[in-house]
């Protein structure tokens, strides 16, 4: 169980941030340098069929050693987070946490009045930052937990189990994981997403995700000669962003309960374009919220006789009519023979899982074990690592 630990900070290592403003697949060259470390020491442990595609894709089998009919999967993502550094990484690991702050570097304080969760960890080992970089953790412990429960089951052979195949993809961070994912070739009856936070997540739902552009145009003149004339497309902006749902925001916001983010603003008289995210749970509702900003918009063009352009693209949905229990009930088991009690709890985001459940191929998410991802304070517990590999070996065995 020690090997997890030792690659997660191995892997770490390597900058694999994914860029959204890249138009290759995958999106970053430090993606593909990694993936062909991974492919490299799939092989060395003794995995068949190892591959990596021209789309940065890594995959490979564990051979049945039993008549087990099921065939699984394993998945993690290769990318960090665009949204803070993932350069030059350097951890450090807190003995015997003793509950009080923690001192990163960079005037970053890691401190339980802030993040309570570190209150559950009290006595453990802990994984941190220097405060200049995020950790890595989201999916590099995935990724880590991975091959070493892939490793163990190779050196364990008195551990029957059917024919596994594992994959680690690019690209989740920015929505394009399961892009070029080829489900039909991976073949599998159903995956798992290595990929969740805090020990004991056991996630079977999602949001279901649009995005919104709304492009305002105006009429510019000088603001002299303007009355009557000029239309303020900034002005109109802001009595559209008005008319949404002050209290359908995602701070103020948690549970099941869906949201509008607006997260981009950018204008000046003669055009203003505003951003998005429309999320929620419950697909009636959440088609309801795509049919609001749609009236939304058509009345605004006409209130203000200006063109409004409005574009909704739907990003995923929900997967948890896409699950099968029998396949929770496995996990939860697992879980159980491991000493973990699941929480089983919605992702407020997506993952790719998501995408792959409506690809046919079911894939409920696990934890791998992090807290505070994309940022300076993430820090991951170094028995979590070791009870997500115990997880995966019990799924197999099951």
């Amino acid at each position: 169980m020690q090997n997890a630990v030792d690659r997660f900070l191995k892997y770490i290592t390597f900058d694999t941030q994914s860029s959204s403003d890249s138009n290759s697949f995958p999106s970053t060259k430090s993606q593909l340098e990694f993936a062909k470390i991974l492919l490299d020491e799939c092989k060395e442990i003794g995995l068949k069929n190892v591959e990596l595609d021209e789309n940065g894709y890594v995959t490979a089998l564990l051979e049945e050693n039993s008549d087990y009919e099921n065939k699984i999967g394993f998945i993690a993502h290769m990318d960090t987070s665009p949204d803070f550094s993932g350069k030059n990484i350097s951890p450090r690991i807190v003995k015997n946490y003793d509950g009080k702050d923690i001192l990163l570097g960079n005037e970053k304080i890691l401190s339980p009045s802030e993040f309570p969760a570190l209150k559950n960890y009290v006595g453990e080992d802990l994984i941190v930052t220097d405060g200049r970089t995020l950790l890595g953790a989201d999916d590099k412990a995935g990724i880590a937990e991975i091959m070493t429960a892939m490793e163990y089951l190779i050196k364990h052979d008195e551990i029957k189990h059917g024919p596994i195949k594992i994959a680690f993809t690019p690209d989740e961070e920015i929505g394009r994981g399961c892009e070029k994912f080829d489900v039909e070739k991976f073949n599998c009856n159903f995956a798992f997403t290595i990929d969740g936070g805090q020990i004991g997540e056991l996630q079977y739902e999602n949001f279901n995700a649009a995005s919104a552009k709304i492009i305002i145009h105006g009429k510019s003149v000088h603001p002299g000669d303007a009355k009557n004339i000029m239309r303020n497309s900034i002005l109109i902006a802001n009595k559209i962003i008005n008319e949404f749902p002050q209290n359908e925001t995602p701070e103020k916001t948690d549970g099941y309960a869906g949201f509008y983010h607006l997260h981009n603003f950018s204008g000046a008289v003669e055009k203003t374009v505003i951003e998005y995210i429309i999320r929620d749970f419950d697909e009636k509702k959440f088609d309801e919220r795509k049919k609001f900003i749609e009236k939304l918009v058509a009345n605004a063009g006409k209130n203000f006789n200006c063109q409004i352009d409005l574009q909704i693209k739907n990003q995923y949905l929900n997967m948890r009519k896409k699950i099968d229990k029998k396949i929770i009930s496995i996990a939860r088991q697992a879980f159980e023979k491991s000493g973990i009690n699941p929480i089983e709890t919605p992702i407020r985001g997506g993952t790719d899982g998501a995408n792959l459940s409506f690809k046919n191929l079911p894939c409920p998410n696990i934890f791998a074990g992090g807290h505070n991802f994309h940022g300076p304070y993430e820090f991951i517990p170094i028995n979590s690592i070791k009870k997500a590999v115990e997880v995966i070996v019990n799924i197999a065995r099951l």
